[in-house]
């Protein structure tokens, strides 16, 4: 491909074969969707194998973790300067690229002898997810119609939603039927479907005669690495720590930097940050930043409620999930038609006020007695809600940029998914931890001290010591159950909060219409065979 090929429309293909048909569509879509899948799965698949790799390993938790969070350190890392290389160079060479990486990273920690190795492996599928995830939502941004282009993005979205819990669900699945290295093959697999729908797939790609940000790209990742890094970290370490302390610093002063270099920055910024006076790409990236946040503080506080407090298996508990993800993806396919009808901004906030009034349901009749029924109906209100607040939310996003920015435009989206589950998990886990032990003191009167301090540091612990409790064991159980509901109604009840917080706010500065068509822009991209 030339260099400084001719300026051509956003929807004409050199070949001259034309815009997309129909049917090419839906393999496009069906397509990066997959590949979406794949990406979104090894986020939570791991979880359910911990105690299997620390056995086979001989790890500490420790090493376990970073097995695990280091995939989602690297995947934020790298998002925003690859999500732009792939705008420079083409969309669809980065994605095929990103799949192959990520295929055989997969395939290696699979077969990986040692933690070390292991880690090695998820490194390396950090790296080729971050050439999928953001290239995902762009083909869709820069190949779809403005007319299809909403309903499109819904489905991306609910995708990215619910596609952690189906990951979960399967990959609980294997773990019991299998062995969890059987965990990779699934996303092995389904790098294989979408490569063998690429085909269908147009290239497209920024025309630019600037160099490209290679300070800013830097800048991003040493920030994006310290405050990740920070919120992972921190409730494992302590916040006064001074790694974390050292990480919180260093994430700061890379942010700001970051910042006072894009506002300085001649020819094409990375990210133009004064984007972001715009409600559309400040409101969509605030909602998803809560959203996503509140989101994963629930699932902190829900697996332990349906495991420790109830007894259900991982299995059990992650297939009582499906019912909030199912909807949260059925939700995200139609949001487009309520914002076509009554506006981005009214389907963003009835979104959220759905969202918060399932908090409010979680939190207000939850109860060790109730069981699964006495959180199913706020589970069911939330997958509805952040589904319709989601699509629009995205939309408002990579509507905020030009279809030649549509890679960057995704990594945003995609970052601000991560830093806010990454902040969810750490603030509403802190809270749920906290109301736990304050809770749990009033009620260990009486207990053997030994068995009331290994209680004290969480619901599971505390029905493991029941064991050294001797007839004081049943009273244990119940105190720590118990405990576990009044700490998780003050997380929820502090979720209500947030939730109607960020209801003002959309109400007041979410974007005003109907999103559909990126800003127009001197040199669109350039879509070929």
């Amino acid at each position: 491909m030339s260099t400084n090929p001719p300026v051509q429309s956003a929807t004409t293909e050199a070949s001259g074969r034309g815009a997309p048909d129909a049917r090419q569509l839906r393999t496009i879509l069906i397509a990066v969707c997959v590949a979406l899948m794949a990406v979104i799965a090894s986020v939570t698949g791991l979880n359910v194998a911990q105690p299997d790799m620390a056995v086979e390993f001989g790890a500490a938790q420790t090493t376990i973790l970073w097995i695990i969070n280091v995939y989602t350190l690297t995947l934020a890392a790298l998002l925003l300067p690859l999500g732009a290389i792939g705008d420079r160079l083409g969309r669809k060479p980065m994605l095929i690229t990103g799949l192959i990486i990520f295929g055989a990273a997969s395939a290696l920690g699979g077969l990986a002898p040692s933690a070390e190795i292991m880690i090695a492996a998820r490194v390396l599928s950090g790296v080729g997810a971050a050439m999928i995830m953001p290239i995902t939502l762009a083909v869709i941004t820069s190949t779809f119609p403005d007319e299809q282009r909403g309903k499109a993005i819904g489905v991306w979205t609910g995708v990215a939603g619910g596609g952690g819990i189906i990951g979960m669900f399967l990959s609980a699945l294997l773990v019991d039927v299998a062995h969890w290295r059987w965990l990779f093959v699934l996303p092995v697999v389904l790098v294989l479907l979408s490569l063998g729908m690429m085909r269908s797939v147009p290239n497209s790609r920024e025309h630019s005669g600037h160099s490209f940000d290679t300070m800013g790209a830097l800048a991003s990742v040493v920030a994006v690495v310290g405050l990740i890094f920070v919120l992972q970290e921190g409730p494992e370490r302590g916040w006064s720590d001074p790694v974390t302390l050292t990480g919180l610093v260093v994430g700061l002063v890379a942010l700001i930097f970051f910042v006072a270099w894009e506002l300085r920055r001649r020819g094409t910024p990375l990210l133009d940050v004064r984007l972001f006076r715009e409600r559309g790409l400040a409101g969509g990236s605030i909602t998803l930043l809560v959203v996503f946040g509140v989101q994963a503080g629930v699932f902190v506080v829900l697996f332990p409620f349906l495991q420790a407090v109830l007894g259900w298996s991982g299995l059990l508990s992650t297939l009582a999930m499906m019912p909030m993800a199912v909807l949260m993806m059925v939700a995200s396919g139609l949001a487009h038609m309520p914002a076509a009808r009554i506006g981005a901004r009214s389907t963003m906030a009835a979104g959220i006020a759905l969202f918060g009034a399932g908090l409010a349901l979680m939190a207000g009749i939850v109860s060790v007695d109730g069981g699964y029924l006495s959180i199913l109906p706020g589970m069911l209100a939330m997958g509805i809600g952040m589904g319709l607040s989601m699509t629009p939310s995205t939309e408002a996003i990579t509507s905020s940029l030009p279809r030649a920015k549509q890679g960057v435009a995704s990594a945003l989206n995609d970052i601000t998914r991560e830093f806010g589950t990454a902040l969810g998990v750490a603030l509403l886990g802190a809270l749920l931890a906290s109301g736990y032990r304050s809770a749990i003191d009033d009620r260990l009167g009486g207990i053997p001290q030994g068995a009331a301090d290994t209680a004290r540091q969480g619901v599971a612990n505390a029905i493991e010591a029941a064991g050294t409790a001797g007839s004081h064991a049943q009273a244990l159980v119940d105190a720590a159950r118990q405990s576990f509901v009044d700490g998780w109604q003050q997380a929820m009840w502090a979720g209500v909060v947030v939730m109607g917080v960020l209801f003002v706010h959309a109400a007041v500065r979410g974007p005003q219409n109907t999103l559909s068509a990126s800003p127009e822009e001197e040199t669109p991209d350039r879509v070929t065979a």
